[in-house]
This record gives structure tokens, C-alpha cells and sequence, in this order.
């Protein structure tokens, strides 16, 4: 079984389609999605209406959580100020969506429990870097396939007691590479690929200007971090 695994949309829906679109050329088995389906990018309720009408398992971020108001993180001047944009943008049926995803989940598949969070089991606020993950993360979870989002940092570690993937992000990618990023997942064979899809970033830079959300936001889609 194959799972489309995406993180950290956060409100851009052309980069969105763009994966969508080769998603559905691979016919995955389900499509989950790490967290921070809003923030930073002016369609909060276009993107969460397409991953409600596809019946995407997702859970909430921490700018998932900031936007409802119930959210302790400590949001940079940028994130805030985006987030007080969204806030006055989403519709009550948006706020209802968010408010009815879990913080995380987890699955009990045929090839083993598919666990996924936003931070980590330990913290759903924790950032978990390629370079800091251990197996102990794994075991924490107690499943041999987990999912994290939160960093924009693509990263796929194979422990003896699992495996522990971020597809990195499709909204705001921070690794480097301005392309949206997500990852298929592999249950049978135990492996996960990292997919690169081009989007118009031209077409989100300006709308991210034109609704009056911080030029700042624009700038980075082209640099990828």
C-alpha cells in the first residue's frame, strides 16, 4: 500500500494543485497530511475545502492551532502577522474543519500502525531535524512507519525499530529548493520518495502582495527557505 504523505501547505493553493495533480498521476492508496494546512499564503479557505472534499487525513499544526486561538506557540512577527490575516479570512465551515482535526493519529494498516504528528511524539510543537532524529522518536511512537511535519525540511531515516519521514513542505519549502515538495510512502516495501513538483510562484507572490500579507513572505517562495 502507497500513501501520499504532504506537510505544511500552509494556504497555497497553486503549489497544492501542482502536487495534487501528481498525486493522483501515482494513484496513491490515501493522502495524509502532517499539519500547518494554513498560514503564510492568502487561500486558507481554497485549500481547506480541497483536502476536506478528498477526505485527506490530516491534523492540525501549531498555525492550524494559532489561527483557532488555542495555541501557546511562539510565532515569529511574520507568522503572527499572517495569522492575524487568516484569522479574519476563514469562513465558519473552515473554522469548524480545523477545530474537528486531532493533533495527531495514528492507523493500524496491514503492513503496521502508520503514526503521524506535526512536531513529534514527544512534542507536537518540536522541531525534528534530519540531523536530530534518532530511533528513539520511533519508539515513542510505538509504530514502525512515522510521519512528521513542522521544519520544511524533507528527511527520510531508516531505524531498526522504523521508519520516521517529513516530506517536507508544500507551501513554503526551506531546504533550499523553491519547489513544492511531498513524499510517497511505501508501506509494502518499507521506503519513501521524495517528490519536487514546479508551481507559479509568480501567481502566489502576487497575490501575497496584492491581499497585504508581509512582502517578506513573497521574497522566500523564490529562494526556497
Amino acid at each position: 500500500m502507497r500513501l501520499a504523505v504532504l506537510a505544511d501547505v500552509h494556504a497555497n493553493l497553486p503549489a497544492l494543485e501542482a502536487v495534487l495533480r501528481d498525486v493522483d498521476s501515482l494513484s496513491p492508496a490515501g493522502l495524509w497530511v502532517a499539519g500547518d494546512l494554513v498560514g503564510y499564503n492568502p487561500w486558507p479557505n481554497e485549500v481547506l475545502q480541497i483536502l476536506r472534499d478528498r477526505h485527506a487525513k490530516a491534523i492540525r499544526g501549531n498555525h492550524d492551532r494559532g489561527v483557532l486561538g488555542d495555541d501557546p506557540f511562539r510565532f515569529n512577527e511574520l507568522a503572527a502577522a499572517a495569522l492575524r490575516w487568516t484569522r479574519i479570512q476563514l469562513t465558519p465551515g473552515s473554522v469548524g474543519y480545523l477545530k474537528d482535526l486531532e493533533d495527531r493519529t495514528r492507523t493500524t494498516m496491514p503492513e503496521g500502525v502508520v503514526a503521524m504528528y506535526h512536531g513529534s511524539p514527544r512534542d507536537d510543537d518540536e522541531y525534528v531535524f534530519p540531523y536530530t532524529a534518532d530511533d528513539s522518536l520511533v519508539r515513542k511512537a510505538g509504530a514502525p512507519f512515522v510521519i512528521l511535519g513542522h521544519t520544511h525540511l524533507p528527511m527520510a531515516r531508516a531505524f531498526r525499530s522504523g521508519l520516521l519521514v517529513n516530506p517536507g513542505s508544500v507551501g513554503q519549502p526551506r531546504d533550499g529548493d523553491p519547489r513544492a515538495a511531498w513524499g510517497l510512502l511505501d508501506l509494502s516495501t518499507r521506503t519513501f520518495g521524495l517528490r519536487r513538483v514546479s508551481y507559479d510562484i509568480d501567481a502566489v507572490a502576487t497575490a501575497i502582495r496584492r491581499t497585504g500579507l508581509p512582502t517578506e513572505l513573497a521574497d522566500r517562495l523564490y529562494a526556497g527557505v
